[in-house]
């Protein structure tokens, strides 16, 4: 691997392929597919890295607005980000792109187990979007060479993160070949998902990134979908819309809330906590003081006494948290009179310890 210093302060990783480009058909820059690192300031990453596909139709490569850019507000979010320069049409087809998709991922986990990340995920835009999923659901045995290094490393990333990307050619109705199925090869195997797209993109149909989802509905892979009412295609991180602007702090929550922001594993907890009074229906949410850690949350009723458990796939770290109460109603059960008994939410707030054996302290 070569990693380049530049003017600017952060270190430059360069060369996909370190040896002989594979299918590759002249020695231009067009032909020597990169990967650009930029890193978080110093002190702040928190292990998490994503590759990054800009869009352009299997044609160009948007990499200031979906790329560079996206990489900027990674970073300040302390994670590690890879621009990721593919080789595109008319001198490359999609399956030469997804084989530099696949190399990006491996080359990503070699130079991550120098950086200390533990989840490496793929985000890419419109055709960047169909190079992700097209990574995430291809299979990860495509190895060109045995005894490389890189090539042992597996091509699946963690996460997937497409946006408004293509998913299938021929139900979009345009370039069948190029931008082949992947929905149909959605498994119980591919990664967790976080789809984006807008009602109002008149190139890429929201339908694509519709008919993913149902893919990983089907197979139960974790997934989360925004489709946003306003905004035309190619917006990146929609600088200009304040609304869908809102996809990326959304990307970040669900980072959060799906633990890869973290190495440190969810564990069970059980505990006890006080509802003085309360005879209804009352949430509790545990927010962590660890801006890395999931969130907790669950629905508790009178009979429990205020006793709960949450298992490990919904528990929490270890560490100091804010527990919320939130009472949202006094009847329960419901009936059919449907008489008013709060006029609004009431919340109240605890601190608390999640010891290591899954118990709660509370603090006073």
């Amino acid at each position: 691997m070569t990693i380049v210093q530049t003017h600017n302060p952060v270190p430059r990783w360069s060369d996909l392929w370190n040896e002989q480009v594979p299918e590759a058909k002249g020695n231009s820059s067009l032909d020597n597919p990169t990967l650009t690192l930029h890193l978080p300031k110093e002190g702040e990453a928190n292990g998490c890295g994503v590759i990054i596909a800009p869009g352009g139709g299997y044609r160009i490569l948007a990499s200031d607005h979906e790329g560079l850019q996206v990489a900027n507000e990674l970073n300040a979010l302390g994670i590690t980000a890879f621009v990721l320069k593919y080789r595109v049409g008319p001198t490359y087809s999609s399956r030469v792109s997804l084989l530099d998709g696949q190399r990006a991922v491996r080359k990503a986990r070699v130079l991550g187990s120098v950086l200390g990340l533990h989840s490496i995920g793929f985000l890419g835009f419109s055709a960047g979007g169909h190079l992700t999923v097209a990574v995430g659901t291809a299979k990860n045995a495509e190895r060109l060479s045995r005894t490389s290094k890189t090539d042992s490393e597996s091509s699946m990333p963690d996460f997937l993160v497409p946006i408004y990307a293509v998913t299938n050619g021929q139900i979009r109705g345009r370039k069948a070949d190029e931008y082949f199925s992947t929905e149909t090869k959605v498994t119980e195997q591919t990664p967790p998902t976080f789809l984006v797209h807008t009602h109002q993109d008149s190139i890429v149909s929201p339908e694509q990134s519709i008919i993913f989802y149902n893919a990983l509905l089907a197979n139960r892979v974790p997934a989360e979908m925004h489709i946003f009412g306003y905004g035309e295609h190619g917006v990146g991180l929609a600088a200009g819309d304040p609304d869908t602007r809102e996809w990326f702090p959304l990307l970040h929550r669900w980072l959060r809330r799906t633990g890869f922001l973290t190495r440190k594993e969810r564990i069970a907890v059980q505990g006890k906590v006080p509802l003085t009074g309360n005879d209804g229906i009352s949430w509790l949410t545990f927010v962590p003081e660890d801006s890395t850690y999931p969130i907790g949350r669950l629905r508790i009723y009178p009979q429990q006494r205020g006793e709960f458990q949450l298992p490990k796939e919904q528990g929490l770290i270890p560490g100091q948290y804010m527990l919320e109460i939130r009472t949202i109603s006094h009847k329960w059960p419901h009936d059919a009179e449907g008489d008013y008994t709060l006029d609004q939410v009431t919340c109240e707030e605890r601190g608390v310890i999640i010891q290591e054996d899954g118990t709660v302290q509370l603090l006073t």
